[in-house]
């Protein structure tokens, strides 16, 4: 695997501060709102389109449905400095060219809560997706379908891949929030005390079977997984614990033989970790959708 910013927080300044590349040969993105009908509420949404979406109009693209984590939105990308990164990478052809969207999900773990009042898997897979791969000239099927995320929203790609393998095709994730036992969730201080935002999705006190049902680790016991591409990788030292969940995800998808890329790495939960190996899920998916070098 390449090595990706070791100078950390330099490099991610220098991302946002690069002046972006001209629109025909680094791609374009844009921001917009659509009423659910299913929430009934807007949600904001961000679209990346790639360097030939606009010049070659004839051409369907894979899509990318990239998950932020909780406390952010859908403009994760373009605060962080991610988007300047993936207009490098598609200017010097190291990722192939697909669409990537990020809906904003505030703190519903992409799921339907417990109590039902929340849908918002029913608005991703039944409204949200439907309404992009109709906007966008988007490749159909399965195998032009990923899903990523970091944090919240890498808990959310893994339950979604692996409940649905028959509508993604590969999943990559950063330090996604799966964790072996039920996190505490009462007041208290740090990174544990807040943890306490489960319960507004699992329940208060948080309900145990809905808990295990949605883990993406005991999900990963009995899915059907073979032809799912699967990528994920977490910081050693992660604040949340979320290291020994990754560890454990590992252990079972080696146990059943199922196919997979996991790394653990030196680092913590933050910005600095993930922008150091967001190349590399990016190029895992772009791999995933069958672009190689030879069709960039």
């Amino acid at each position: 695997m390449k090595t990706y910013i070791r100078t950390g927080l330099v490099t991610l300044l220098l991302w946002c501060l690069l002046p972006a590349p001209a629109a025909q040969a680094a791609g374009r993105g844009e921001c917009l709102t659509l009423r659910s009908r299913t929430l009934a509420e807007p949600v904001a949404y961000c679209v990346l389109l790639p360097p030939s979406y606009d010049s070659d109009q004839a051409r369907r693209f894979p899509v990318l449905y990239f998950l932020h984590g909780l406390g952010d939105n859908e403009q994760m990308l373009f605060r962080s400095g991610g988007w300047n990164l993936i207009q490098q990478l598609w200017e010097r052809r190291d990722l192939g060219e697909f669409i990537i969207v990020t809906p904003r999900a505030g703190s519903s773990f992409y799921l339907n809560s417990r109590d039902g009042r929340y849908r918002y898997e029913d608005f991703l897979l039944q409204e949200f997706v439907p309404l992009i791969e109709n906007r966008y000239r988007i490749r159909a099927g399965r195998a032009f379908r990923g899903v990523a995320g970091i944090s919240m929203g890498g808990y959310g790609a893994l339950r979604l891949a692996f409940r649905r393998p028959d509508l993604f095709g590969a999943v990559a994730t950063h330090s996604a929030a799966v964790v072996a036992e039920l996190p505490a969730v009462e007041a208290g201080s740090g990174a544990r005390g807040r943890l306490r935002l489960f319960a507004e999705v699992f329940g208060s006190p948080v309900d145990r079977p809905f808990w295990n049902r949605n883990n993406p680790l005991e999900l990963a016991r009995s899915a059907i997984l073979s032809g799912l591409k699967i990528y994920f990788d977490c910081g050693s030292q992660d604040e949340y614990g979320f290291d020994s969940g990754a560890q454990a995800l590992h252990n079972v998808l080696a146990s059943r033989r199922v196919t997979h890329e996991f790394h653990l790495y030196p680092g913590g939960h933050n910005w600095l970790y993930f922008a150091e190996y967001l190349p590399a899920s990016l190029e895992f998916q772009s791999r995933a959708f069958g672009l190689s070098s030879a069709s960039r």
